[in-house]
């Protein structure tokens, strides 16, 4: 992760070169840089997958993308819209069927990062992407897994990107688990291959952990934003890195490869 240490404090004026950056662009281009040195990795539909797409165009040109639909080294001409668009299969370096994706790819260990969304995360990663409030009256009702669990449980590691970092969306308990983490998923005498989240990428900073029995801290914060912010902006008290660095702003050529290359359409930037 590049960046520099941050200063606490009052925030800072935003270097961002062009001034006009938004949130979805600052969360691609700071989650894509953590994918360097990674080979596989299992994309969900969104901003992982502008993530993966724009690590695959800067430093990692060698990256893997798998969908869930089975589709393996996708190189779409442009941006899918779902999981199941045909745009991911031309080109792509093979179709599998789903039992054989999630039995063979993800339980054979073969994937190095799960890249995933959520609503809700906890301390120890566990996610929520089901309902927000109660379940049998919720006040949001959420997608639900797809094939998260499977990833958690299989990928080596998971990435996690969160547009909004809040103390609901960053929650001492989630109103509902969805994806359990390995912490949960031992509790109940089940052992992953994986160790779950080592990193969240959120509009206010890069979360990380070690691997199983770590708590997520702060790592660092991105400019204009102090390490008081993110810790009132999380439902637990946050645990912070001795060193907090400051995550380095999109470059304007990102900038460009981000817009003009990766998602013209604004599919999912906004």
């Amino acid at each position: 992760m590049s960046g520099r240490p941050a200063e606490s404090g009052e925030p800072r004026e935003s270097t961002d070169p062009t001034r006009s950056v938004t949130s979805s662009e600052l969360l691609s281009v700071v989650a894509s840089r953590e994918l360097a040195g990674r080979r596989t990795v299992f994309a969900g539909i969104g901003l992982p997958t502008l993530a993966a797409e724009l690590a695959r165009l800067t430093i990692a040109p060698d990256i893997e993308v798998v969908y869930e639909s089975g589709v393996c080294g996708a190189h779409p001409s442009h941006l899918p819209e779902t999981i199941a668009d045909a745009v991911l299969i031309t080109g792509a370096e093979a179709v599998v069927s789903m039992p054989t994706l999630f039995g063979s790819v993800l339980q054979g260990g073969h994937i190095d990062v799960g890249f995933l969304g959520a609503a809700q995360i906890d301390r120890w990663g566990s996610l929520n992407t089901s309902v927000i409030g109660d379940w049998d009256r919720p006040s949001v009702r959420l997608p639900g897994s797809g094939g998260a669990v499977e990833v958690m449980a299989n990928a080596r590691e998971v990435f996690v990107v969160m547009r909004r970092h809040t103390p609901r969306s960053f929650a001492a308990e989630l109103d509902f688990c969805t994806t359990p983490g390995p912490e949960r998923a031992l509790a109940d005498g089940i052992r992953p291959l994986g160790v779950g989240v080592t990193r969240v990428v959120t509009e206010l900073g890069v979360l990380a952990r070690e691997g199983v029995g770590d708590e997520l801290r702060l790592v660092a914060v991105h400019p204009g934003v102090t390490v008081e912010q993110v810790r009132a902006a999380t439902g637990w008290e946050l645990e912070v890195a001795g060193t907090v660095a400051t995550t380095d702003p999109p470059t304007p050529a990102e900038l460009l490869l981000l817009r003009d290359a990766v998602d013209p359409g604004r599919v999912y930037l906004r």
